[in-house]
C-alpha cells in the first residue's frame, strides 16, 4: 500500500522511545541478551587466533542478526499496524538512555553521600574501568565519560541506523555494537579475533557520533564552550567515535575530560580534553545525564523526520 510506511516508522520509533524512557530495558527476555548468549554459542565454534575466523563470527552473528530482522519487517509490512509494534519493540530494545541515566545516577548518589566504595561497586555497570584504582574525583569523571560515549552508542547511533534502515538497521548497530563490547577489546586471547568486530563498530558508530557531538553543542549550556573543544580535541582521543562526543560534552559541561586511566591491569594515558576547563565534580554527573537526554530526544526528532522526508521522495518517486 503506497505510502504507508511514510509515518510507521515516526510512530514504532516514538513509541519505543517513550518506552524506553518510561520503563528502561526489558527486565526479562531482553533480546540484546539473548543476542550476546548466541554470539558466544557461536564464538567457542569459531575461535582461533587468527582475524579471518574473526571476521567470520562477526559475518554469521550481526549478519544472522540484519537479516531475521529483515524478515520480520517483510512480515509486518503487510499489517501497518504490526510495523509500528515491530518497530516499537526493536527500538525499545536496541535503546538503553534510561538505563545509562540510572546507573550514572546511582555512582554519583553514592559519591554525593561519601560512599566511595558503593560507587566503586556499581561503576562496572557503566565502564571496564578499574575501580579500586580510582578516587572520587576519578570515578565521576569517568562516569561523564561513560555518559558521553553510551549516549552515542545507547541512543543515538541506534536512532540513526533506523532512520537508514528500518528494523535491520535499528537490529544491525546493536547487534554490532554488542559483538565490539564482547570481543572487541585488545585482550591477548582476543587482539586478533575482535578485530573484525572493533572496526566493523568504528564504521556503524561514524554517523551518530558526529551527530551527537553536533547535537551536544546545540543542547549543551555553553554551545561555544561544546564546539571549540570539540573541533580541537576530538582528533586527540585514540577512539574515532569517542573523541568527538567526549569532546563536546567536556566543552559544553566546562570539565576537563580524559587523561590516565586503568583496564584491569592496564594503565592507559589520554590526552586531556577541555585542558583549560575545571575537573569533574560529582554534580557534574547529574548535568550530564541531562544533557544526554535533551540530546537523545533531538536524535529522536532527527531520525523520524529524515525517516519522513526520505519515504515522501521515494514514494514522490514512484508516483511520477
Amino acid at each position: 500500500m503506497p505510502g504507508r510506511d511514510r509515518f510507521s516508522f515516526a510512530y514504532g520509533a516514538a513509541l519505543g522511545f517513550a518506552c524506553d524512557l518510561l520503563l528502561g530495558d526489558p527486565r526479562r527476555g531482553h533480546p540484546v541478551a539473548a543476542f550476546g548468549r548466541a554470539a558466544q554459542s557461536v564464538e567457542r565454534r569459531l575461535w582461533r587466533d587468527h582475524r579471518g575466523y574473526g571476521t567470520l563470527h562477526t559475518l554469521v552473528c550481526a549478519g544472522g542478526a540484519v537479516a531475521g530482522a529483515g524478515l520480520l519487517a517483510r512480515a509486518a509490512r503487510r499489517h501497518r499496524a504490526a510495523e509500528i509494534a515491530l518497530t516499537a519493540a526493536a527500538t525499545w530494545s536496541v535503546l538503553g538512555g534510561t538505563s545509562l541515566g540510572r546507573e550514572a545516577r546511582a555512582i554519583g548518589g553514592a559519591l554525593a553521600a561519601g560512599d566511595v566504595e558503593v560507587a566503586r561497586e556499581r561503576l562496572p555497570h557503566l565502564c571496564g574501568r578499574d575501580p579500586q584504582a580510582l578516587d572520587a574525583q576519578a570515578i565521576a569523571r569517568a562516569v561523564v565519560e561513560s555518559v558521553a560515549e553510551n549516549t552515542s552508542d545507547a541512543v543515538v547511533g541506534a536512532l540513526v541506523w533506523g532512520a537508514l534502515g528500518g528494523v535491520p538497521g535499528l537490529v544491525g548497530f546493536r547487534a554490532v555494537n554488542t559483538l565490539d563490547a564482547m570481543v572487541g577489546h585488545k585482550s591477548p586471547r582476543l587482539r586478533r579475533f575482535g578485530w573484525a568486530s572493533a572496526r566493523l563498530d568504528d564504521v556503524v558508530g561514524w554517523p551518530g557520533a558526529r551527530l551527537t557531538a553536533a547535537l551536544t553543542v546545540l543542547a549543551g549550556p555553553d554551545p561555544r564552550g561544546a564546539l571549540r573543544v570539540a573541533r580541537r580535541d576530538a582528533s586527540r582521543h585514540p577512539s574515532p567515535n569517542a573523541g568527538p562526543v567526549e569532546a563536546a560534552f567536556a566543552g559544553a559541561l566546562g570539565v576537563r575530560l580524559g587523561g590516565t586511566l586503568a583496564y584491569a591491569g592496564r594503565v592507559e594515558h589520554r590526552p586531556v580534553l577541555g585542558e583549560e576547563n575545571r575537573p569533574v565534580r560529582t554534580a557534574d554527573i547529574e548535568r550530564a545525564v541531562r544533557l544526554s537526554r535533551r540530546v537523545s530526544l533531538l536524535a529522536l526528532g532527527a531520525a523520524v523526520s529524515a525517516r519522513t522526508v526520505g519515504s515522501l521522495f521515494r514514494n514522490a518517486g514512484r508516483n511520477r
